[in-house]
């Protein structure tokens, strides 16, 4: 039987608004899966060297100016997405929704870092964990002993499953490429300038709150997730979702805290405690009621993350090939 290409993509629904986006997103995943992060010449990384050149020219100790930042930053970028994906071939559009998932996600990245934490406190190399931290979180890790290192690691992998996973695919789902690179920017932002010091104390606030904007929704996502995946790591979900229920909002963070909570119940751990930031020193709500993480733990917690994203990857895909119903191509 000899079919055409054109009939076939008609035949497979892809000429549907959502649903080449949706083929990308699940073609992204699978690039990201494979490839992970390039160590050079990532669009993130250029993104945020580029963001650094436009705080060189407007900074100021002010809001006003934070909030000129974030405009000329993101404003580009959700732009250049909504101009890239205009109605045009289906093909197109998939191949650009598959390069911008695979760009904006870091869920393989972010589990072979927590791996390679794992591996140097397994091998008893407490200076190379050291050093590795700052690849996962902004601790300093100068005085921290294995079980703060532990700890550090599966708490800033219960909160990057959120960003770094679940919130760029949630916004793929809503809103195509354009959500997805224009969810990087703002978090990518909030890590450059939403900080707690005498710099961005005010010149970072816009940026941070959009970021807990838009990690409102995909954090409660993963925490529900994660609840539900707890069995997968020799957890309840029901002792899960009682931590995520009755800690998840004593975090400083509207949405770290539902992320972390959710861990620490499912892998049955006590989060939180005293965290140093240079010269900055917080001291974080426990959350949880088992014995703080061991090196071991950090293992299970990539796990979950992992079985994490895989469901989230698949709920967006379904999302947006589902949302593609009864709208015209």
């Amino acid at each position: 039987m000899n079919i055409s290409f054109s009939r076939l993509i008609a035949k497979v629904g892809l000429k549907r608004p959502g649903v080449a986006e949706g083929v990308g997103m699940l073609a992204g995943v699978v690039i990201d899966a494979v490839l992970a992060d390039p160590r050079r010449g990532h669009p993130v990384a250029l993104f945020g060297t580029a963001a650094a050149e436009v705080e060189k020219r407007v900074y100021g100790d002010g809001r006003a100016r934070g909030v000129l930042h974030v405009a000329l930053c993101v404003v580009p970028v959700a732009l250049l997405g909504h101009a890239a994906t205009r109605p045009g071939d289906p093909m197109v559009r998939a191949a650009l929704s598959a390069a911008a998932t695979w760009a904006v996600l870091g869920g393989t990245t972010l589990g072979r870092e927590g791996a390679a934490m794992a591996e140097l406190l397994e091998g008893g190399d407490l200076a190379g964990a050291r050093e590795r931290l700052p690849h996962l979180c902004g601790r300093d890790p100068s005085g921290l002993a294995v079980p703060e290192l532990a700890r550090a690691t599966v708490e800033s992998i219960a909160e990057n499953t959120s960003d770094a996973v679940v919130a760029p695919l949630f916004w793929g789902a809503v809103a195509g490429v354009p959500g997805l690179l224009t969810y990087r920017a703002v978090n990518t932002l909030d890590a450059m300038v939403g900080h707690r010091n005498e710099r961005y104390e005010r010149f970072g606030w816009a940026a941070a709150r959009l970021d807990d904007v838009a990690n409102f929704v995909p954090a409660r996502i993963t925490g529900l997730l994660a609840a539900l995946g707890a069995p997968l790591v020799g957890g309840s979900t029901r002792r899960a979702a009682a931590v995520l229920r009755g800690d998840g909002h004593r975090h400083p963070s509207p949405n770290a805290g539902r992320c972390e909570a959710a861990f620490a119940g499912a892998l049955d751990r006590t989060l939180g405690g005293v965290n140093v930031y240079g010269t900055r020193v917080e001291h974080r709500p426990k959350m949880g009621e088992g014995p703080e993480p061991s090196v071991a733990d950090i293992r299970r917690s990539v796990r979950l993350a992992r079985a994490v994203g895989l469901a989230a990857a698949g709920l967006a895909v379904l999302a947006a090939v589902r949302g593609s119903r009864g709208r015209k191509g």
